[in-house]
């Protein structure tokens, strides 16, 4: 396991469009969120300690957004071939015994991942209404070990921003996790690979 920071994709970035396959066998893509007033777009994967310790923050907070029309989106663009627990099959049962509610979507060709510089799992990004980037950061000061609750903190003070019509603040804290497990030579030239 490398611990990874998020890239810290520039604020303002327009959400990038993606077409991938859900745990359910159908297709989500970026317009599905076209009435959201605010998308929440996750990179996590089953395996990473770091996105385990979360799973239920991860269900508790889409559910409690649901009622304002927030979306979520979770998105997995690990190598299954390599890490087999981060498969669509075990996507679908993860998604199942954790009770996401939110499209869980497999990247295969790690196009959109790149598309968001996406570095770590989880990386958690924010867009408004108008699909700008908002908040790219940690869900709150929570790890594995250290004793912080699972809360959600820094992701609900963004969502409730956007949602009040305020700025969220531009003093955001990178999320930390495992890197994304990139196949071999499609490691993003973001790295400096």
């Amino acid at each position: 396991m490398v611990l990874t920071p998020s890239t810290m994709l520039p604020l303002g970035t327009e959400a990038p469009t993606f077409a991938l396959p859900d745990t359910r066998g159908g297709k989500v893509t970026l317009s599905d969120f076209d009435a959201a007033p605010v998308l929440v777009v996750m990179f996590i994967c089953n395996h990473c300690p770091y996105v385990q310790h979360l799973r239920h923050g991860l269900a508790r907070i889409s559910r409690d957004y649901r009622a304002q029309g927030v979306a979520f989106v979770g998105i997995n663009s690990n190598d299954a071939d390599q890490y087999p627990a981060d498969s669509p099959p075990n996507m679908a049962a993860e998604s199942a015994q954790y009770g996401y509610e939110f499209p869980y979507l497999f990247d295969e060709t790690q196009q959109v991942a790149k598309a968001y510089r996406a570095a770590c799992t989880p990386d958690i990004y924010v867009f408004d209404d108008r699909r700008c980037l908002v908040y790219r950061g940690q869900f709150d000061g929570s790890r594995p070990g250290n004793n912080v609750p699972v809360t959600g903190a820094d992701l609900r003070t963004a969502i409730d921003a956007v949602l009040a019509g305020e700025d969220v603040s531009e003093d955001q804290i990178p999320s930390m996790g495992c890197n994304i497990k990139w196949k071999s030579g499609n490691e993003p030239d973001y790295f400096g690979a």
